[in-house]
């Protein structure tokens, strides 16, 4: 059985979504494929921040930002392994794509400042809200959405990529896509196989992310030519419980409020305002992966409730923190020596004093606040762990998110968004990005896409 549509996007999270409100508002005859039986993949699971810079919400907060500065921050961050040229991009439309996305009923909560940025710039969603708004107004425009629809594989007509071949409800179908086809399908944090490939240091980890995030858009990209990027930078995220899960994603990171982060002898072994996707990898070094954040009652204020990295008190509630009267009567309870951990909090003390850190920490996260004493009781500690929740390497792409091939030449007919892409972060993560890119390029894919003649070859 055979269709013809002008678009195809593979895969229903913010990437896919967002470029099927821009393609079918456009009049675009567009068709989603999401293989699970639910629209949203990693999107959901997200830490709810996007960034943007010089937004009206931030100015009512009275914060002053610029695109140049997010810019900045993001090659600071990914330690310049990033592309310029999709930072740039991503500079360049950033501010218009939240306006879009605001225009279009995503609800923004609050703005903070999280992993990386030199601003409050962490623009807060709610997942559900903000997906379920993207569905609606893709279908409004005219999109069709298809659930537990699996492509398997991609066909080429003429030198270009223009056929999709689908199993969805027993039958298998053959869409052809007269204007182009865009990969949003996610990554691969749930691919042992891809892993163990890629990412052989990061065994160790709790797995995460979204049930579908097991690589297909990766690998049908790479049957058509793509090359990827990215791969020797896959790490972990660092601020998860260990029992955290899919349905109970339970992270903290009050190491970004002011607390420290220490291993298993009580010993701090990290700057701890580094992105958390470093302190990832430097705590997988320490001795049996363990380590712990700790911090005191005035950090504990700091926390923001409903926040999904920031709310210390529901984890509190929910018995995945300490908590003691003094230092040595924490290290008791967590099983650390507690002469370590008091040398270790009074050495960190005396530092914030004389701003000499013996591990360079003179921010709370990036080049953003000032680290206060841990020195107000009661005190708390959390054991945390490295998740493998998003992977942030994958097909290579332009600024046009045009699919590359191994000779930077864009690949006919192909596109790709979200974090199915690689070449974007770098070597390290700034908070927020992930979710900016993913409805940035998104939107850029499918005006792409639009632009594309007919491919009236493929209609025979």
């Amino acid at each position: 059985m055979k269709a013809v549509v002008d678009i195809v996007i593979i895969g229903a999270g913010m990437a896919g979504l967002c470029a099927s409100v821009e393609a079918a508002a456009a009049g675009a005859n567009v068709i989603v494929l999401e293989k699970q039986p639910h629209i949203g993949g990693s999107s959901l699971l997200s830490g709810c921040f996007m960034a943007f810079a010089g937004t009206e919400f931030q100015k009512k907060l009275g914060i002053t930002d610029s695109a140049e500065s997010l810019v900045q921050d993001m090659l600071h961050v990914g330690q310049y392994k990033n592309d310029r040229t999709l930072i740039e991009t991503y500079g360049h439309h950033q501010l218009d794509t939240y306006n879009w996305l605001v225009e279009k009923g995503v609800q923004f909560k609050d703005c903070q400042a999280v992993s990386g940025h030199t601003n409050p710039r962490g623009h807060t969603i709610v997942p559900d809200q903000a997906i379920n708004t993207l569905k609606d107004r893709a279908i409004e425009h005219g999109a069709k959405i298809y659930t537990d629809a699996l492509v398997t594989r991609l066909e080429k007509v003429n030198d270009r990529v223009a056929r999709v071949h689908v199993t969805y409800g027993d039958h298998s179908y053959v869409v052809e896509a007269r204007k182009g086809i865009i990969i949003t399908s996610g990554g691969f944090s749930r691919s042992e196989d891809l892993l163990e490939q890629f990412a052989p240091g990061l065994t160790n980890t709790i797995r995460l992310g979204g049930a579908g995030n097991t690589g297909d858009g990766i690998r049908l990209a790479c049957d058509q030519g793509a090359w990827l990027r990215d791969t020797p930078y896959l790490k972990g995220t660092y601020g998860f419980h260990q029992s955290s899960t899919n349905d109970n994603k339970r992270q903290a990171h009050t190491f970004y409020k002011g607390g420290i982060i220490v291993n298993e002898q009580g010993e701090r072994f990290v700057n701890e305002s580094m992105s958390y996707k470093l302190l990832g990898d430097a705590a997988l070094q320490q001795s049996n992966q363990c380590t712990f954040q700790l911090w005191d009652q005035t950090i504990m204020d700091k926390g923001v409730k409903g926040d999904a990295l920031y709310d210390f008190a529901s984890l509190y509630e929910l018995g995945l923190m300490e908590q003691a009267e003094s230092i040595e009567a924490l290290a008791k309870i967590v099983g650390v020596p507690p002469s370590s951990l008091q040398q270790t909090v009074w050495s960190y003390n005396e530092a914030v004093d004389t701003e000499n850190d013996v591990l360079g920490r003179t921010t709370l996260t990036h080049t953003f606040g000032k680290p206060t004493k841990i020195a107000t009781a009661p005190f708390y500690a959390m054991r945390t762990s490295t998740a493998m929740l998003a992977t942030y390497a994958g097909i290579s792409v332009n600024e046009k998110a045009e699919v590359l091939n191994p000779f930077s030449e864009s690949i006919p007919g192909l596109f790709a968004a979200g974090e199915v892409v690689g070449g974007f972060h770098g070597a390290g993560y700034m908070t927020g990005s992930s979710l900016g890119k993913a409805a940035i390029f998104g939107r850029i894919a499918a005006k792409q896409a639009i632009q594309q003649s007919y491919i009236e070859e493929a209609l025979v």
